[in-house]
């Protein structure tokens, strides 16, 4: 399998394992992708997803060599775009803290796993595009949506239109990644980075997240839900723990959770 789920204490890493082929993804691996995400996500010793390519590159999108069969009728493309749809979805509606830890080519579908993730780290070798008007297509809804979501309206029609290479530099200040490093240091930034996300409280993490995508859907002030989400905390073993660490001055010991 070229996309594989692999686990290192409490990180666990989504592996797209096709470097020859700059991890293009085969309608197998977009099959495959829901099912290790929720494998993930049942997983309680797991805090985190991590998304990466293996080798230079991060994604090349959609596997072109399958174009012919996978789009042949219009049944066919149906069923190959609810399939993406599907993966790109699971990682979007994944309860843990998902990350994209993108180096090399980031293109089209790549573009769209990388926005499904709730944070996109990059090396300064990354380089992006969104390439659909190439082949006479367009970006799905929730594709575009998310990208909108992330630079701008006008930024993501530019994006779009042109279908260029958009560098690692001008990705990071249109906030199309959220943290850049030299590709020197990238793979000890990133394990840090991780690490430290990991070894926080895992229901707090779950909770931001969840606090975010309801204020992002249009959650009304004091929205009952996100109230209680912000109140139930301070009842759990959690804020008991962090509070005694921070009066003893040693770092939380969290539990899985």
């Amino acid at each position: 399998m070229t996309l594989r789920l692999l686990r290192q204490g409490a990180i666990a890493t989504l592996l797209i394992d096709s470097p020859a082929r700059r991890n293009a993804m085969r309608r197998d691996m977009w099959q495959a992708l829901p099912d290790l995400v929720a494998e993930a996500e049942a997983d309680p010793a797991i805090a985190l997803l991590c998304l990466v390519g293996e080798g230079a590159h991060f994604c090349g999108g959609a596997d072109i060599s399958e174009f012919a069969s996978g789009y042949a009728t219009p049944q066919a493309a149906a069923e190959s775009n609810a399939q993406i749809r599907a993966a790109v979805e699971a990682l979007a509606g994944c309860t843990k803290p998902t990350l994209a830890l993108i180096r090399g080519a980031c293109v089209g579908g790549g573009v769209a796993l990388a926005l499904a993730c709730d944070l996109r780290l990059a090396s300064d070798t990354a380089r992006f595009a969104v390439t659909p008007v190439k082949l006479g297509l367009i970006y799905s809804q929730a594709d575009t949506q998310r990208l909108m979501q992330a630079v701008g309206a006008g930024r993501a029609k530019e994006m779009l239109f042109s279908a260029r290479q958009v560098p690692a530099a001008e990705a990071l200040a249109i906030g199309l990644v959220d943290r850049l490093w030299p590709e020197t240091d990238f793979d000890a930034a990133i394990a840090a980075y991780a690490e430290g996300l990991a070894a926080t409280s895992r229901p707090a993490l779950r909770g931001v997240k969840a606090m975010v995508a309801g204020i992002a859907a249009g959650a009304p002030p004091d929205a009952p839900d996100l109230a209680a989400l912000f109140e139930a905390p301070f009842q759990g073993e959690d804020f008991a723990e962090g509070s005694a660490a921070f009066l003893a001055r040693r770092p939380p010991r969290f539990t899985a959770g």
